[in-house]
């Protein structure tokens, strides 16, 4: 039985990101829902499906030495009775391990589920932002007047 309560989904994804940049795996794993449904996809990487997948990939994400500050921006946010969709931009700073100092956007879709127990992750997904679009000014040409 999981010990917190997260009374909003939003007290859980601050739960979650908050576990992520302190490296704690027992933190991360309290926000997770306990069930074989829960699915995770990092950058580049393979669908994760059930809480022990989950938890060794997340075990071998801290144990590199990495820590990462992230920021939060453009969230988008659905939220009914039972259930919450989050998308969102991860601003990422690498620091230590070998990725020192890179920084990263990642798009990052989170879903939570409200049980007995508070809200749970069941999905986080994650990819690399596509790079910005470069937008070319195409000059106007002068109006032509007609009398």
């Amino acid at each position: 039985m999981k010990k917190t309560i997260y009374t909003t989904p939003q007290d859980a994804e601050a739960a979650f990101y908050d576990a992520l940049q302190r490296a704690d795996l027992e933190a991360m794993m309290e926000v997770w829902s306990a069930d074989e449904e829960v699915s995770c996809v990092h950058p580049d990487g393979a669908r994760l499906t059930g809480i022990e997948q989950v938890r060794e990939n997340w075990a071998q994400i801290f144990k590199s030495g990495q820590r990462l500050q992230v920021h939060l921006s453009d969230q988008v946010i659905v939220t009914g009775v039972m259930f919450s969709l989050h998308s969102l931009h991860e601003n990422i700073l690498v620091q230590g391990g070998q990725g020192e100092g890179g920084r990263s956007i990642v798009v990052a879709t989170n879903a939570y589920l409200r049980s007995a127990g508070g809200w749970r992750m069941v999905l986080h997904h994650a990819s690399h932002a596509p790079a910005p679009v470069v937008r070319r000014e195409v000059p106007l040409e002068a109006p032509k007047i007609l009398h």
